[in-house]
């Protein structure tokens, strides 16, 4: 329960865990979502995928079902439409610009590390972050 109050908060204000390993049915088959949380100010809920190699168009497709279906299901006439975000090992950029993630602004992927970068990687990609938004200071 830390662990998960902790991801919480880090995604942000707002969001309430709703359930991990979602089943949902379309009437003849069965389906898992990993992860699925309400955000009281969006107004929406938001299903997570969680993937453990680089983003495939199969990803996705998934995802982009899984956000239909779950409209259809659990959504509430006051309720906005789900967002759908896929937690993948690498981004593939073609996949990106040419599947559904592209027109489809409710539709995210974003990637993780596996391991924690060393003291030296994280501060170079703080100085990176810092240069490329016009940031002044000196970071150290």
């Amino acid at each position: 329960m830390d662990r998960l109050q902790l991801f919480l908060l880090e995604l942000g204000k707002g969001f309430s865990f709703v359930a991990r390993q979602k089943r949902i049915s379309d009437g003849e088959e069965d389906y898992f979502i990993d992860l699925v949380f309400y955000n009281y100010f969006l107004k929406c809920f938001v299903l997570i995928d969680l993937k453990t190699g680089k983003l495939t168009p199969q990803d996705v497709g998934q995802m982009d079902f899984y956000v239909r279906l779950y409209t259809d299901k659990f959504k509430l006439p006051e309720d906005n439409p789900p967002i759908g975000i896929i937690l993948c090992s690498g981004k593939n950029k073609t996949v990106a610009r040419y599947s559904a993630l592209a027109d489809n602004k409710a539709l995210f992927a974003s990637e993780y590390v596996l391991y924690l970068p060393s003291e030296e990687e994280l501060a170079s990609e703080v100085e990176a972050a810092a240069l490329h938004h016009g940031l002044q200071e000196e970071v150290g």
